[in-house]
């Protein structure tokens, strides 16, 4: 059974870089029916927070991404992490480092005047003499000194790194604390991972923890390490760019269903298509598929797919949803209207809402601009004339086909362009040039709320 992981640290908050690597993960693990887990990787007690913790949670309960079992805290599992370094140093595969901090500076002082890396030159490797007095020891553990460690990943190909460029490092600090490599190999094992997808910034940790598999007779799983995510013009990802809180990206007006597509075609692809369903990317991924160069993050894309499903989702919903942006239309009688006339125009949530309160909320003042565009010569007039003939108006007025024969009256018998009724009208209802269709406005707002803000913009101007 195929069973992968996403391991957060609680310092911050989850961005759409993290979010990827757990979307990668959780599709290769639902597309196998197998496990998908999480891991909140918290041993760094002095900069953990509560409210990341939460925050990580909360994305993937918006986006819709389920873990399987209770989410394993490494907190909770040091008396674990004791007994595998006291079993390495039982078997002599670890040993007690004493090094100081003064002889460690000297050493990459020396070694940096000869131009080479630093690194521990393993000193202690083999130490069997009288421990010096005052220094707390770190725990090394004994890396391979000749060959090449080698594995195959699964994005990247064979990948192999000579035994000398992994020096002994420490797999516990002198207060006793396991250090990230030595605790992931042992979470991985333990957890029965199959298949490690992770960003490629972690790919010369993985030398490191197969030393530790190897020394404790682990099985090694298979590693998948994903190239970053790019701005536009092709450098590292910063907040201003997109690389913010996933729940930041809700509050903007984003679906996660287009954030879910956007991010699987951010370094993943099927052909030409450009638009997945959920079902769609558990049935076609395949992390053998991911490239193997960074992806370019692209904010149009984005508000493009965005509008897609803003376009083609129910209405039901779409009114669910905005009642979190300040837009309760759901018991409304023009539901479907009002959706219908603006869901064309919003990208975002958030646009589709202002959309919404432009036609629902009537213009407290009128655009500047606008007003002296569109209140030239008899304008004012046109519109007392249009008022009268909507309320003489002998058939029922309803949809906006409805009103659109008023208009085309109206513009027909006074032999004028549609611009002398439309734009003035326009300003006197919404305030500006902006919105939807004139005859789709006032089938939403209904005849008297037209004249009574048709009254008002004349009055006012």
């Amino acid at each position: 059974m195929i069973r992968t992981r996403f391991a957060p640290s609680p310092t911050g908050y989850l961005h759409i870089g993290g979010l990827r690597t757990a979307l990668f993960s959780w599709l290769w693990a639902r597309k196998n029916k197998g496990k998908f887990l999480l891991r909140i990787e918290d041993t760094d007690l002095s900069r953990n927070s509560d409210k990341a913790v939460d925050a990580i949670l909360e994305a993937f309960n918006w986006v819709g991404m389920s873990y399987d079992g209770d989410a394993i805290f490494q907190s909770k599992r040091f008396d674990i992490y004791k007994k595998y370094i006291d079993k390495l140093l039982e078997e002599g595969k670890a040993y007690r480092c004493y090094m100081s901090r003064e002889e460690l500076d000297t050493l990459r002082a020396e070694q940096m005047a000869r131009g080479e890396r630093a690194r521990y030159d393993g000193r202690y490797r083999d130490f069997r003499g009288t421990p010096p007095e005052g220094i707390k020891p770190v725990i090394r553990i004994k890396a391979p000194q000749e060959g090449n460690i080698i594995f195959n990943d699964g994005i990247k190909g064979e990948i192999s790194i000579a035994s000398t460029e992994v020096d002994d490092f420490i797999i516990a600090r002198s207060d006793g604390t396991p250090t990230y490599n030595f605790v992931v190999a042992i979470d991985d094992a333990l957890m029965g991972l199959t298949d490690v997808i992770r960003g490629d910034d972690h790919l010369y940790n993985t030398p490191k923890q197969i030393v530790v598999y190897r020394a404790l007779g682990f099985k090694i799983p298979n590693f998948y390490h994903v190239a970053m995510i790019n701005n536009e013009q092709g450098k590292k990802l910063s907040k201003r760019d997109g690389a913010t809180d996933v729940m930041e990206y809700k509050n903007m007006g984003y679906l996660p269903e287009a954030l879910l597509n956007f991010l699987v075609r951010l370094g993943w692809s099927h052909g030409d298509q450009e638009i997945f369903t959920i079902d769609e990317m558990i049935e076609l991924f395949d992390p053998k598929n991911i490239n193997r160069s960074s992806s370019n993050y692209n904010l149009d894309k984005l508000l493009w797919l965005n509008s897609h499903y803003i376009k083609n989702m129910s209405n039901e919903k779409l009114a669910t949803l905005l009642k979190e942006y300040g837009v309760d239309i759901v018991e409304h009688n023009r539901l479907n209207l009002i959706l219908n006339a603006t869901k064309e125009r919003g990208k975002t949530l958030v646009e589709l809402a202002n959309q919404i309160n432009l036609i629902l909320k009537a213009p407290k003042e009128y655009d500047k601009k606008s007003s002296k565009r569109a209140f030239r010569g008899e304008a004012k007039e046109i519109l007392k004339k249009f008022i009268i003939l909507l309320q003489s108006w002998e058939t029922p007025l309803d949809a906006p086909a409805d009103y659109h024969k008023v208009l085309e009256k109206f513009v027909s018998d006074n032999s004028i362009g549609f611009g002398k009724i439309g734009q003035p009208l326009r300003v006197g209802l919404l305030g500006s040039m902006r919105g939807s269709g004139l005859d789709e406005i006032m089938a939403i707002l209904g005849v008297d709320e037209v004249v009574k803000r048709v009254d008002r913009v004349v009055a006012t101007l």
